[in-house]
């Protein structure tokens, strides 16, 4: 007897999922109240065309790709902003007293029900792309700001915490300048990018966006304008315009909508040339997200949780710069901000404002660094603790005798792998002891480019291949390998990032290899045999999976 049933059976006989993962999906959409529909897109299991195909054909209704229609067009100011958030449903044109609706999950009949009633219009479905719909939606949510919306000046907020005195706008008369600065920042957050890099040379001066990881030219403005960018990037930031001699750091914050703020952290370097300006785009959005948008394999996720249940204990997150590790932290955090916990972070800086949380920016020019700050917090009665890294004995001894004493610590190390954290705190000079005893779980983790959804395509990659690169002859029998083409919807066959992960929780073997005073090949080894999946073996069951390619797999984790 099939344990599927309804739309979930509909998924399964079309092949677009099997009947385990169908199971499982059913499972995960009851646990967040969602429908099937939605849940088998949020979790990757099929693309966004082949669910619009098979609802439409289920359901009976029109197929419409709205790539091909002028988004200048929707009627979507027939219902208010709070309804198409709610409901996720777009209004496209009206024929008469009819209302056609673009849905991705026609079975929302609440969403038909609500419209009709705001509109006192017939509603007629239109089952869209989900992809296709979202941008759409969050292209008018955002209140389509555009370059020439905003004119001269973005919406720059008062940051409370700063006590910087603002400097002097000289570049108030310099609107081409402004203009290029703004339009910068507003691509920036269209295309999705994580940095941005103004860089004066000799002879050129370039601007380039990290998008999905990778570092793309997007500018070459005249070089005599160096100056002029610096200046302005640097009066928005509240920083000192007169010192061009040693790095600042700054922050600017706007609003895009009424209900969204994007944060950008700045940093200025003096070199050869002029001022390098890098900033990086901090969205607090990103820790709204949940545990199950992050990439966790399931087994990993459940040991994340289960560290975050625990009343005492140290969660350390590792990685190179980039590689997610705050918003790591952060979804944990966020998991645990209830009314009834004491939650205190010290950060270099603060990158994620959240309510409920007592976020503290270092400041080592006044004596306030983490070991500093985190004395501060074990005298005002916390019960979780997150210190923004790791860099020092005095740092380390402090947040493991918490971790000993009933808080739960979370914390990052600059290390490559699980193990290697371990033999980093022993190296640094914390007893083995301590480490094993205050240690409870150790994520490693790297950010890989997702392949398209809307572009992929099977890849055909030999066997031997397949198992040279690592993969095991049970991860090839159900592997489905997809290489990136490249269309309109993406960059290079890549839209978004996943993450890739190692999650080590320290067993009693391990316990025992570091109170020897072990190494991190023989920690390795025990985690092996523990079952833990090291970084290349997940980065390799993503592309079993459909979810990247073996190319970016090989990018990302070495072979």
């Amino acid at each position: 007897m099939s344990i599927v049933t309804g739309i979930a059976r509909q998924f399964v006989e079309q092949g677009l999922v099997n009947e385990q993962k169908a199971s499982e999906i059913s499972k995960d959409a009851q646990k967040e109240g969602q429908s099937f529909i939605v849940q088998s897109l949020l979790s990757n299991a099929c693309t966004s065309k082949d669910v619009a195909l098979l609802v439409s054909n289920e359901f009976g209704l029109p197929y419409l790709d709205l790539s091909a229609m002028d988004p200048e067009h929707f009627a979507a100011d027939l219902i208010t902003e709070d309804l198409l958030e709610k409901h996720r449903s777009l209004p496209l044109f009206k024929r008469g007293n009819r209302l056609h609706i673009a849905q991705a999950d026609p079975s929302d009949i609440a969403a038909l029900d609500d419209i009709k009633f705001a509109t006192g219009m017939t509603v007629d479905a239109v089952v869209v792309e989900y992809d296709k719909l979202n941008v759409i939606l969050e292209k008018l949510l955002a209140g389509n700001s555009t370059f020439d919306d905003l004119g001269d000046d973005l919406d720059l907020e008062e940051d409370p915490a700063e006590d910087k005195p603002q400097e002097e706008d000289n570049t108030g008369d310099d609107a081409p300048i402004v203009r290029f600065v703004n339009k910068m920042l507003l691509d920036a957050i269209k295309m999705g990018s994580s940095d941005l890099h103004f860089e004066p040379y000799e002879k050129r001066y370039r601007v380039r966006f990290r998008t999905d990881g990778v570092l793309h030219e997007v500018a070459s403005p005249p070089i005599n304008l160096s100056g002029k960018i610096a200046a302005r990037l640097k009066v928005m930031s509240r920083m000192d315009i007169s010192e061009r001699r040693v790095p600042q750091d700054g922050r600017i914050k706007m609003k895009i909508s009424k209900s969204k703020a994007i944060d950008f952290r700045v940093n200025t370097l003096p070199t050869l040339w002029g001022e390098k300006i890098v900033l990086r785009i901090l969205d607090p959005s990103s820790a709204q997200m949940g545990i199950d948008a992050l990439g966790y394999e399931p087994e990993q996720k459940q040991l994340y949780m289960e560290a975050l249940a625990q009343p005492q204990g140290m969660i350390l997150v590792t990685g190179p710069t980039g590689s997610g590790k705050t918003v790591s932290l952060y979804t944990g955090l966020n998991i645990l901000n209830k009314e009834g916990t004491n939650i205190s972070t010290a950060e270099d800086p603060v990158e994620i404002n959240l309510e409920g949380i007592n976020q503290v920016n270092v400041n080592t020019k006044v004596g306030l660094d983490f070991a500093e700050a985190l004395r501060s917090f074990l005298r005002q009665d916390p019960d979780i603790v997150m210190v923004g890294e790791i860099r020092d004995l005095d740092t380390a001894g402090i947040a493991i005798k918490a971790a000993q004493t009933g808080h739960l610590v979370l914390s990052t190390l600059h290390t490559n792998s699980a193990p290697e954290t371990l033999t980093r705190l022993m190296n640094m000079g914390v007893p083995a002891f301590n480490i094993a005893t205050s240690v409870s779980l150790i994520i490693a983790q790297r950010l890989g480019r997702r392949l398209c959804s809307q572009c992929k395509e099977p890849a055909d990659i030999p066997k031997d291949v397949l198992l040279k690169a690592g993969m095991t002859e049970e991860m090839l029998a159900e592997a489905e390998i997809y290489k990136p083409v490249g269309c309109d919807a993406c960059s290079g066959g890549y839209k978004g990032r996943v993450g890739i992960y190692e999650v080590v929780k320290i067993t009693d073997a391990m316990s025992r290899i570091i109170m020897e005073g072990g190494n991190a090949m023989q920690i390795a080894d025990v985690a092996r045999k523990e079952g833990f999946a090291n970084l290349r073996n997940s980065a390799l069951k993503k592309v079993c999976q459909g979810v990247t390619s073996l190319e970016e797999a090989n990018r990302v984790t070495a072979e």
